[in-house]
């Protein structure tokens, strides 16, 4: 613990949300809900406004609809968030060279090693200038947790939520956490707090109470002595600078159960691509290829195979993840398939031929499934999740390609008629005449699209047919700086 509160610890509020209130002017003020569109969709991430009847992240998008059936339901836009964070964790490393990022939004600086701050006054002036720096850079807000451990001064940012500033002296931190819900510690999640509740223990003022022996015997030693530590406000971490990527991954969960082995193994190779395109993003390579199987009745199997070298080579990944798909009964339907690389380097086998020639594969492990739908995108922790960084998470959209045999032969001269353009709701594009939106809805040969951009007022709405020559998907946008000189 230190004596001064130098350890800051940013969360940015309701992030995909925001960013996408932010980009679409009509939507401010709104109840915005980002994540999977179909009928398995999950919650990525609900505004403020959402929030207010019952919508939360990681709720199945049904549910969602039911509780807000007149929010705005958008797909997430990774791209465009992971542009907002780049600009963000400039700033924090302009603070420090000590910045710890946890997802896309959300990190711990520590304010003392940037000679920034070392008292509770320098600190705070600093917190205050770094929100006020979000919001000119980004035209969002961001909530700051300042304290002595990195534990305090999380718990502090969630405090201050949302956009506020929460500075914890050092020494009145148990008074602080001990009115506080035992879940407000990092690790005690449903199950963990569930336990403690029975035993009596609701608040961390009780859990404190309640000593280090009678947790340990409660939920174990090493769980015990950690609750207790935390209960007191106890926590030596040190601010990390690099936290390495263990694995990067991708996921898809399906509207309907795909049962058919071409199809399947169409989506498998898709799923390789997104993962290398993913991998080499991250400036990494990866011995280890993983397969991950949910089946129709929620059985979850898991198969890998551990290359000779590292890869980053899309046709050596597919061709992996191919041979473990044969050793995967699909027969009664698929729900979700995932692939992703783990065993990461810095650097890339030279040699081809011994990347090629896999070790024998891996023991598979299964696992029961405990329902819900899967995340689209799965990543590591490292600023680079596709969920949430803070926490998390996904957004269960299946991305469906035309795939597969045709019936009878077309007949001759008469060309194949083109799949039909989907628009998913909340994407951009750009019209040749009316210049950049975003779809609104799209179905019965029709899309809708707004047409506005960040800085605008909110824009009108056109409807066209799906095919229509002069619409087109389109780049996101600039949340700051994309204002007159982006029209066409």
């Amino acid at each position: 613990m230190r004596a001064a509160p130098t350890i800051l610890h940013l969360d940015m509020d309701a992030f995909y949300a925001s960013v996408e209130q932010a980009s679409k002017p009509s939507l401010r003020g709104k109840a915005v809900i980002v994540g999977g569109l179909g009928p398995r969709g999950v919650v990525a991430t609900a505004s403020y406004e959402a929030r207010r009847f019952g919508v939360h992240s990681a709720m199945p998008m049904g549910q969602a609809r039911r509780l807000c059936p007149n929010g705005a339901y958008l797909i997430p836009r990774f791209s465009l968030y992971r542009q907002v964070s780049d600009v963000v964790m400039a700033l924090l490393r302009e603070l420090s060279p000590l910045v710890e990022p946890l997802s896309l939004d959300e990190a711990f600086v520590d304010l003392e090693a940037g000679g920034v701050a070392f008292d509770s006054r320098s600190a705070r002036e600093t917190g205050e200038r770094l929100r006020a720096d979000i919001r000119a850079a980004t035209g969002l807000s961001g909530s700051v947790g300042l304290a002595g451990s990195k534990m305090l001064a999380k718990v502090a940012s969630e405090e201050a939520k949302p956009a506020g500033l929460l500075l914890i002296e050092p020494g009145t931190e148990r008074e602080l956490l001990a009115p506080m819900s035992v879940r407000t510690l990092p690790g005690v999640g449903p199950a963990t707090g569930e336990h403690l509740r029975r035993a009596g223990i609701t608040t961390v003022g009780e859990l404190a109470e309640a000593g280090e022996d009678e947790l340990v015997r409660m939920v174990g030693r090493s769980a015990g002595a950690g609750l207790y530590r935390m209960a007191l406000g106890l926590d030596d971490r040190p601010v990390v600078a690099e936290r390495d990527a263990k694995s990067v991954s991708v996921e898809d969960t399906f509207d309907v159960d795909l049962h058919d082995r071409v199809r399947i193994r169409g989506e498998v190779q898709r799923l390789a691509d997104r993962c290398v395109r993913r991998l080499r993003d991250s400036g990494h390579s990866g011995r280890t290829i993983v397969l991950k199987v949910r089946r129709y009745d929620f059985s979850t199997l898991t198969r890998s195979e551990t290359l000779r070298g590292p890869t980053d080579d899309p046709a050596v990944v597919r061709e992996a993840a191919g041979r473990l798909l044969e050793g995967v009964d699909t027969t009664g339907g698929v729900r979700l398939l995932g692939v992703g690389v783990s065993g990461l380097a810095d650097y890339t086998q030279e040699d081809l031929f011994a990347q090629s020639l896999a070790a024998e594969p891996d023991e598979p492990d299964e696992a029961d499934g405990t329902g819900g739908a899967g995340r689209a995108d799965a990543a590591d922790r490292t600023g680079r999740t596709d969920g949430a960084g803070g926490g998390a998470v996904a957004a269960g959209a299946a991305e469906v390609e035309a795939e597969g045999a045709h019936g009878a032969a077309e007949p001759p001269g008469e060309p194949e008629p083109a799949p039909e353009r989907r628009w998913p709701a909340g994407s951009d594009v750009r019209h040749a005449v009316h210049g950049p939106g975003w779809v609104q809805g799209s179905g019965v040969g029709r899309v809708t699209v707004r047409f506005e951009q960040p800085g605008s007022e909110p824009g009108r709405v056109r409807t066209f047919r799906v095919d229509d020559p002069e619409l087109e998907p389109s780049d996101p946008l600039p949340l700051v700086g994309g204002g007159p000189e982006a029209r066409p």
